[in-house]
């Protein structure tokens, strides 16, 4: 006797059987997922490398000052601002996005946080601000992604000159000073507890936070799942455009977060502040290990990318190397990385 066909067997997808595919399991292309940790694992090993023979490089070239307590802080410290905008950048990569106008949130958020006006609010006020604006930048972003469909490069590029002109006229082009003194007392000596300064506490905490999201929730999952295959995402369940609108909404949180540790840093609100933050977000996340093209993303690995970086800027700095000399060695690891990338990624699909 002949049994009956089920619709599964016959090519056609059995109703609800979108909603059965694990959201884990979404990956861009078919294959073995064996050996990626491993391969994660290994990348957070040779930065860890890089990191170190950095360390060895300054510490020779100029021991007395770069291995100075002071200036170890220092890197760490602005490490800090840098990172925050980076844990965010890490998340709209994963997802298969972009953010170009990070560095003009940042700038906006600290002009709007320093006004006159805002500052007779004192802490709370510069804190409330600083988050609110970032928030309100991330949230235009999402919707013009998620909902207005424009393509993430031109959308975030529209942000970026459209929050640098707006922090340009706040200040009318000048530099507005921080008085509330429960901000600046942040950025001193004396506020350190166990010689860490606050912002690297901050910076730790976010850094924590953002590990947890991206690796251990479902938010997380989610993101993953976009990036590698945003129309398998969706029959699984998963409500895309929520979720981009999220993403970048985060990626403006952190960048609030930031312009509030940066205020806390240079004591005032400047319109170029956060200049190339955009640049050096994207760079760390690449280097760290955070697919371009989406679908992977590492938080420990984006950390190390920008632990990295400063420490490059630092030791050009105590040489007395010229900046451009600085953004040369940038770009160039930025391209060792992508053609590392791409080289993985080929040798994983074989």
């Amino acid at each position: 006797m002949t049994q009956p066909v089920s619709p599964t067997q016959q090519g056609r997808p059995d109703k609800g059987a979108a909603d059965a595919v694990p959201v884990s399991g979404l990956r861009k292309k078919d294959g073995p997922a064996r050996g990626s940790g491993l391969r994660l694992d290994v990348r957070n090993l040779s930065l860890l490398g890089v990191l170190a023979a950095l360390v060895v490089v300054g510490g020779f070239t100029e021991p007395d000052a770069f291995l100075d307590t002071g200036n170890l802080q220092l890197i760490l410290t602005q490490s800090s601002v840098i990172g925050v905008v980076t844990v965010g950048m890490t998340f709209v990569i994963t997802s298969g996005g972009i953010d170009l106008s990070v560095g003009a949130m940042v700038a906006l958020a600290s002009v709007w946080a320093t006004t006159v006006a805002t500052q007779e609010y004192g802490f709370a006020g510069i804190l409330f601000t600083a988050v609110i604006v970032g928030l309100g930048a991330g949230l235009v972003n999402g919707l013009l992604i998620a909902y207005g469909r424009m393509v993430p490069f031109i959308a975030t590029l529209a942000m970026l000159a459209s929050a640098r002109g707006l922090a340009l006229q706040i200040t009318d082009g000048r530099t507005q000073i921080v008085t509330v003194k429960s901000v600046l007392d942040l950025g001193l000596p004396d506020s350190y507890f166990l010689g860490i300064p606050p912002l690297v506490m901050m910076f730790a905490a976010v850094t924590v936070v953002g590990w947890v999201v991206l690796n251990r929730t479902t938010f997380g999952r989610r993101t993953v799942a976009v990036g590698g295959n945003a129309e398998a995402a969706r029959l699984a369940g998963i409500d895309v455009r929520r979720q981009r609108l999220y993403l970048y909404l985060l990626s403006g949180l952190c960048c609030g977060i930031a312009a509030f540790m940066l205020i806390i840093l240079s004591g005032s609100g400047q319109n170029t502040n956060g200049n190339l933050y955009e640049l050096d977000a994207i760079a760390a996340a690449i280097i760290g290990g955070t697919l371009l093209s989406g679908g992977r993303g590492t938080i420990v690995g984006s950390m190390l990318g920008v632990l990295v970086f400063t420490t490059i800027t630092n030791i050009f700095a105590l040489n007395n190397l010229q900046s451009d000399v600085q953004q040369i060695a940038k770009g160039a690891i930025i391209v060792a990385a992508v053609l590392v990338q791409r080289r993985t990624s080929a040798h994983g699909e074989t």
